[in-house]
């Protein structure tokens, strides 16, 4: 797996690239030219699965990094490394299309998780191409199927039947399976994995007009389901710092900051109450569906 680095900062370049080394997870692209046309010159030479970025830059922030690259390339995953803690540019940055953040200073367990999980699920996500073929052949009609082609319908209906089971299995983990957006965000889903990456190419109020009729109000239940999700993880993390649900989706579906955020609201050390990034929760549960 090709990991190409954009930092200036030469040390930090240097530390990640000795942790991604020493513990085999990929193969650094040697990068001493942070000018973009170099960096375009790089991806289009070495084709890197994943870019890690750093958010501020001497010339542009790592956000127009990410936009100008992914508005030539869209099949690549970004992480983000920063020692900002402002809520809004971390939320910008989600919606840059980043797959997490991490932040400065290096933590090499916490680099060695993150890469592992974008990894998994880019080697799932590939897998998904496959099956995804099913759902594109341009001109089949069901009621016009011939024999032959009948078991690959037949495919579909148990992909996609298997595919809301695990839906409704995480939902039910983090506590949600009863609550008003569970078939908004099973018909969100659903529409993300025929149409794969479309929360990387589009904005979250466009992908709700491809999904509703009425984009605002599924938008707004789907929301309200997953901060409900949030509230239950961060009892949980109260409750149990440990707790294995706590441990395994608070931060893979949440930022860190907020579920935090969330935790002292509710014990009564602060007036804020965390917040949701709808596309970091919708590409969380994609994770584990691909999982």
């Amino acid at each position: 797996m090709k990991i190409l680095i954009i930092d200036d900062d030469f040390n930090i370049h240097n530390i990640l690239t000795m942790i991604i080394e020493h513990e085999k997870i990929g193969e650094v692209i040697e990068n001493k030219d942070l000018d973009s046309t170099n960096i375009f010159k790089l991806i289009d030479k070495d084709k890197p699965k994943i870019i890690i970025v750093d958010l501020l830059m001497p010339d542009k922030d790592g956000i127009e990094v990410i936009n100008e690259i992914r508005s030539k390339y869209n099949n690549i995953k970004f992480i983000m490394i920063s020692q900002v803690t402002s809520k809004d540019m971390i939320e910008k940055a989600y919606e840059s299309g980043i797959e997490f953040f991490i932040n400065k200073p290096i933590n090499a367990m916490e680099v060695k998780a993150v890469l592992s999980r974008v990894i998994n699920d880019i080697i799932m996500r590939e897998k998904l191409n496959k099956i995804q073929t099913l759902f594109e052949v341009d001109n089949l009609k069901i009621g016009e199927a011939k024999l032959d082609d009948k078991d690959n319908f037949d495919e579909n209906e148990e992909f996609m039947s298997n595919v809301e089971d695990s839906i409704k299995g995480i939902m039910k983990q983090i506590g949600i399976l009863s609550e008003g957006g569970e078939e908004d965000i099973i018909r969100a889903l659903t529409y993300i994995i025929k149409h794969d990456g479309v929360l990387d190419r589009t904005t979250l109020n466009d992908f709700f007009k491809k999904i509703s009729s009425k984009p605002k109000s599924t938008e707004q239940r789907i929301r309200r389901t997953a901060f409900r999700a949030m509230t239950n993880l961060a009892s949980l993390g109260i409750e149990d710092y440990m707790n294995d649900t706590f441990t395994e989706f608070s931060t893979s579906l949440f930022s860190f900051d907020e579920i935090k955020r969330e935790m002292d609201f509710i014990r009564g050390k602060g007036k804020e109450r965390g917040k949701v990034n709808l596309k970091k929760f919708l590409q969380g549960i994609r994770y584990y569906i691909n999982k």
